[in-house]
């Protein structure tokens, strides 16, 4: 398949949309040889987990990808033939006139946010008429059912991952590279990638009085009003950690995708949010809470239950419980317990998460992956 791909995204929650769209775009060019243009309005939340993008360029090509700075006035005399409007993002008004004026439209998807509500597989696929012209888009609904259009999944992920879980000098390469020494015996360790959470210096508390010794690792610039507060001030900085008692801090710089990935296999427990690292938390096969991005009035409360509902199947009811528990307290439910007694709690019940993740994991890799379903469905429309 040889036609032109387009991807409009606009940053909301920082990395998570753009997460999406360029480890979208890299594997549409990598595995299926398609000519991809990513147009985003914030090159430098892209230059952040993109080696090589110049977050001041218009224009530019990375990892195969032509990358362009979003404008409203963006037309184009020739569209794209596939067109991909990211979480509702909108297409600029001349683009979207240029894409009426063809003798045959482009194929215009509407990647939509991933939720595990059971609403998502009747609605995914559905097409939808534009209001004023002669186009039509098609919802893709990201999901956890072969009904839904699946999870982005790149080719051999779960063979890389194998391998570097098991391949101990990968590892130790890799802790080198950023400066963290490799896991003592005994030690359990953690990467956090959170939004503000006002739970964030009670968990630290938990972890510093805690029985085992605890490593955090977090990217520098993440959490830090929580880090901050917590430490009075001190915060950790690459190469210079910060310890009380049980727990360690240390501070690394935002990591390319791939380098996230490493990490998320590297660590005991992943500590995720939004929607980029919540899947890949998933694909790493090891215990991990999802600090889901907040909604008004709660409704992003309903989304993290769909989710649970979900991921506790074939959990038994201790360790399902103790998960929900501290998922509510992680993300600040009303009525939920105190975060210090839900990690104990959930902590206790590790080794069964564990199991059950590289299960779960082995479940969703069945699955038809989301890159490979959108190119299916445009190779049947065009």
């Amino acid at each position: 398949m040889t036609a032109r791909w387009q991807i409009f995204c606009k940053v909301v929650d920082n990395f998570g949309d753009v997460g999406v769209c360029w480890r979208l775009a890299r594997q549409l060019v990598a595995e299926h040889g398609l000519d991809v243009t990513l147009s985003i309005d914030d090159l430098g939340a892209l230059a952040r987990m993109a080696p090589g993008v110049n977050p001041s360029g218009t224009a530019q090509r990375v990892a195969g990808v032509a990358i362009r700075r979003w404008s409203e006035s963006m037309s184009a005399d020739t569209p794209a033939d596939v067109v991909i409007e990211a979480f509702g993002c909108g297409l600029p008004d001349a683009y979207t006139a240029s894409m009426a004026n063809c003798a045959r439209p482009p194929v215009w998807f509407v990647l939509e946010y991933l939720s595990a509500e059971t609403w998502v597989d009747g609605a995914h696929g559905l097409p939808s008429p534009h209001p004023r012209l002669a186009l039509t888009r098609r919802f893709w609904f990201p999901g956890f059912t072969r009904s839904s259009g699946g999870l982005l999944r790149e080719y051999g992920l779960i063979e890389t991952r194998d391998f570097f879980q098991r391949d101990d000098r990968s590892r130790r390469t890799f802790w080198k590279s950023l400066a963290v020494p490799p896991p003592a015996p005994g030690e359990l360790r953690v990467s956090l990638f959170c939004y503000p959470n006002p739970a964030l210096p009670a968990l630290f508390d938990a972890w510093a009085d805690g029985e085992d010794s605890v490593t955090c690792i977090v990217a520098e610039g993440v959490a830090a009003g929580g880090i901050d507060a917590w430490t009075g001030g001190d915060l950790p900085h690459a190469g210079r950690p910060v310890t009380r008692g049980r727990l360690t801090l240390y501070a690394i710089p935002f990591l390319s995708q791939d380098d996230y990935d490493r990490l998320l296999w590297a660590c005991d427990v992943n500590l995720v949010r939004g929607e980029d690292s919540f899947v890949r938390a998933q694909w790493a096969a090891s215990p991990f809470a999802w600090h889901i991005y907040p909604q008004a009035e709660g409704a992003h409360f309903r989304k993290l239950d769909a989710f649970l509902d979900r991921y506790a199947v074939g959990l038994d009811a201790a360790a399902a419980a103790a998960a929900r528990r501290f998922f509510a307290s992680w993300n600040g439910a009303p009525a939920a317990d105190d975060i210090g007694a839900t990690w104990l709690e959930w902590a206790a019940v590790r080794p069964q998460l564990k199991a059950h993740g590289r299960h779960w994991a082995e479940n969703l890799a069945r699955l038809p992956d989301l890159a490979g379903g959108l190119v299916n469905a445009a190779r049947n429309a065009l």
